[in-house]
């Protein structure tokens, strides 16, 4: 639990560091869109160099992202297994059965996959980078338009901003109460599939008790610091758009132009 690195950020000084929060929003947001149009070889290079190219720039290394991609490891797994078994089309490789192991259905284990990866990378990028604030504030400025239709932008942007906060601290909570368990002799391992469901209901009572009781002391805390949402509410931070930004922009503007021109024009 504790090597779940989506939603931890850490400090520097690097050119992703220093790009406005809207501008990293954006940047993710396109390129989360364009993944989906990426459908040969050309098109994931460019994603992928593209997607490098930030890490780098991210100045941290990429081992790091790694270790975040590793506890979705086995979900990613079970994806590719389903679109392998049950993918049909194209010369069949290997049958068991209702088990099929066809050519369509490889190649869309492979895209599902490059999918999956590319998509959880380039979040992870921006949360390492953005501090949970700067998301919030982000979010409420790309957002500030829905006001004229009296929608709760400031509130979601708080909600998402704590959900992001707390998802590392929930995980640390989550490690606690299973190095708790196992030293009462609890072995999370052992025994079939019911057995192990069982042992997992004494961790998610107590984690949801301290996710509830967290929820009370945050909202108590934030009645006594006066907290009010809505109109008439100032900001100690204000956000400014940099040359840096817009250069960024433009560079994934073009690299992601090129990945839908070769879709439909290669």
């Amino acid at each position: 639990m504790n090597k779940v690195m989506f939603g931890r950020f850490i400090p520097g000084h690097s050119w992703v560091h220093r790009l406005d929060p809207r501008a990293k929003l954006v940047l993710s947001f396109l390129y989360i869109a364009v993944v989906f149009f990426a459908n040969n070889f050309w098109t994931y290079l460019i994603m992928t160099v593209l997607l490098l190219a930030s890490v780098a720039a991210s100045a941290i290394p990429l081992r790091v992202y790694i270790r975040g991609l590793m506890p979705l490891f086995w979900l990613m797994i079970f994806t590719v297994l389903i679109q392998v078994f049950f993918g049909a089309g194209g010369h069949v490789y290997w049958q068991w059965g209702w088990l099929v192991v066809s050519q369509d259905g490889l190649n869309s284990a492979g895209l599902i996959l490059m999918r999956f990866v590319l998509i959880i990378l380039i979040s992870t990028i921006l949360t390492f980078t953005t501090e949970p604030l700067e998301i919030a504030d982000g979010i409420e400025s790309l957002l500030s338009p829905l006001r004229k239709f009296h929608f709760p932008v400031a509130t979601l942007a708080l909600m998402l901003s704590l959900a992001l906060r707390f998802v590392p601290t929930l995980m640390d909570e989550a490690e606690k109460i299973m190095n708790a368990q196992r030293s009462r002799g609890v072995d999370f391992g052992a025994g079939g599939l019911r057995q192990r469901i069982k042992t997992i209901v004494p961790i998610l009572i107590p984690l949801f008790v301290n996710a509830f009781n967290r929820a009370i002391e945050i909202s108590t805390a934030m009645e006594a610091r006066g907290y009010q949402d809505g109109e008439g509410r100032t900001k100690y931070r204000q956000l400014k758009w940099h040359r840096l930004d817009t250069v960024s922009l433009v560079i994934y503007v073009v690299s992601l132009s090129a990945v839908i021109g070769l879709r439909y024009f290669s």
